[in-house]
């Protein structure tokens, strides 16, 4: 497997640079169409992703794989997040994903863009319940779409093996959205990193588990919510190798 490292972080770069053309292609092509109607927008965000998972295949030798029920009503996700491509793959499953942000992002091009199209609530810190308190009364309006919130309960990317806590964030959107959370696992990080070029061949999966009912406490919450993500993603990862 040595032998061949070389030719894998040459084919790894060569992803990862066409990755970001496709995404600069798409975005450009369906601008205005996704500024008329926010369709285009979704359209575009799961063209990328379907793109994403083939070139990845065929370029690094990584398959993708989701499990689960995969949740079409409205809810919150907490999903374990350990690379882009967690987020790549639950977006491309769900039928109408919008992300948790930090404000910054909105001025990321492309990607900035393309974000408030599709619903994610860019937050600043400390003040995610008023955001979360605007898109409710938005959705209620009529002026934003339902969909399903995803956000990451570590708050960023956790390689595998690390500990990180779990924020009480979560808990706040669980009682204030007052809807069913989706647990999410994830071993993504063991082929793509949350640095470095190199992506190794395998099969990465994300894998949705039964729904957490609304109503209980915080702490009930957020044990049962760590419980089932981490435990998940370690079976997942030692079904990896």
């Amino acid at each position: 497997m040595r032998r061949f490292l070389p030719l894998q972080w040459l084919l790894s770069l060569v992803f990862i640079v066409q990755m970001y053309v496709a995404m600069l292609v798409i975005g450009v092509v369906l601008l205005i169409p996704a500024l008329i109607d926010r369709r285009y927008a979704h359209t575009a965000c799961r063209s990328f992703c379907v793109w994403v998972r083939l070139t990845l295949r065929v370029l690094c030798g990584l398959q993708t794989e989701v499990r689960g029920p995969v949740p079409q009503g409205e809810c919150l996700i907490g999903a374990k997040h350990q690379s882009f491509l967690d987020i790549i793959l639950i977006f491309g499953a769900v039928p109408r994903g919008k992300f948790i942000m930090k404000k910054e992002l909105v001025w990321a091009p492309v990607l900035g863009w393309y974000a408030l199209r599709i619903g994610c609530v860019p937050v600043d810190r400390g003040k995610r319940g008023a955001a979360i308190t605007r898109m409710k009364a938005e959705v209620a309006s009529g002026a934003s779409l339902p969909g399903q919130l995803i956000i990451y309960p570590q708050g960023t990317r956790v390689a595998p093996g690390v500990k990180a806590p779990y924020k009480a964030g979560t808990a706040a959107l669980y009682q204030q959205l007052g809807q069913d959370c989706i647990p999410v696992a994830a071993n993504v990080g063991l082929f793509w990193p949350k640095r470095g070029i190199l992506r190794r061949p395998g099969t990465a999966v994300v894998e949705f588990l039964p729904a957490i009912p609304p109503g209980l406490d915080t702490t009930d919450f957020m044990q049962r919510l760590e419980a089932a993500v981490e435990g998940a993603s370690d079976r997942l990862m030692a079904e990896a190798g």
